[in-house]
This record gives C-alpha cells, sequence and structure tokens, in this order.
C-alpha cells in the first residue's frame, strides 16, 4: 500500500483501540518470548519460549494490521501471515527439537527424553518387556 493509500485509510475510535490493543498484547507476547530466549537455560526451554510467545505476539499483530486495512489487500496478507505462523511456527519447533536430540543435546535438570528409558514407565517394565513393580496384590 503507498502512503498516500494508507493515509487515506480512516479508523474509528472503537477500531483504533482495537489495533492499539492489539499491537499491545503482541509486544507483551514478544518481549516475554524474548525474555524466555535470553534466561531459560537450555535449548528445549528456549524453544518453547519463543515458539509459542513469539507466534502469539506476531499474530497479534498480524491482527492489528489486518483490522487496520480491512478485509482486502493488506489486511488479507495479515490474515494469511496469521495462518502461515499458526502452521509454521510449531512445525519449525518440532524439527529444531528433533535436530537437537540427535546431536546430543541434553536436558537442563536430568529431565530425559520421553521414551527412552527415564521415568517411572521404565521402572515398570522388566528387562523382558514383562511388567514388574509395583502392581499391587490381586490385580492378575
Amino acid at each position: 500500500m503507498t502512503a498516500e493509500a494508507a493515509s487515506a485509510v480512516s479508523i474509528g475510535p472503537v477500531r483504533g483501540a482495537l489495533i492499539v490493543l492489539l499491537v499491545a498484547v503482541g509486544v507483551a507476547f514478544l518481549v516475554v518470548g524474548t525474555v524466555g530466549l535470553l534466561r531459560l537455560p537450555d535449548v528445549y526451554n528456549r524453544m518453547h519460549a519463543t515458539s509459542k510467545a513469539t507466534t502469539l505476539g506476531a499474530a497479534s499483530i498480524a491482527l492489528a494490521a489486518f483490522v487496520f486495512y480491512g478485509p482486502g489487500g493488506d489486511g488479507l496478507i495479515g490474515l494469511v501471515t496469521v495462518v502461515f505462523l499458526f502452521v509454521t511456527a510449531p512445525t519449525g519447533a518440532h524439527m529444531i527439537s528433533q535436530a537437537a536430540h540427535r546431536m546430543g543435546v541434553g536436558f537442563y535438570g536430568g529431565v530425559e527424553w520421553p521414551g527412552e528409558g527415564g521415568g517411572e514407565r521404565a521402572e515398570e517394565v522388566g528387562q523382558d518387556g514383562s511388567e514388574t513393580g509395583s502392581a499391587s496384590p490381586g490385580d492378575d
């Protein structure tokens, strides 16, 4: 959209307040995601913070663009951006976590990858795969 066309867009007080609210919510989520990226201890935790918070933050700002420009033209681009973010961000985070796991990046605090010999399920299954352990008498 050109500068002349952008200046021709008129917004009412309710629409303006909604735009301001969406941008404020987006900025808040982006700040939380950035703080999570800087403060959390390992790649998995950082990825969690950035994928969730920044997706919601960027989507909120794209929704503000949709509200500002309306349903056609640049507003449609904002709406497509929201859909694209919600499809690609979880997929990207999943791929990054799989790659980190394959590279041997460990979890913070002794947590183990789900299904790899850790946790209480591994204690219940014996070497031959039979159930052992904490079953109470009479459960047969």
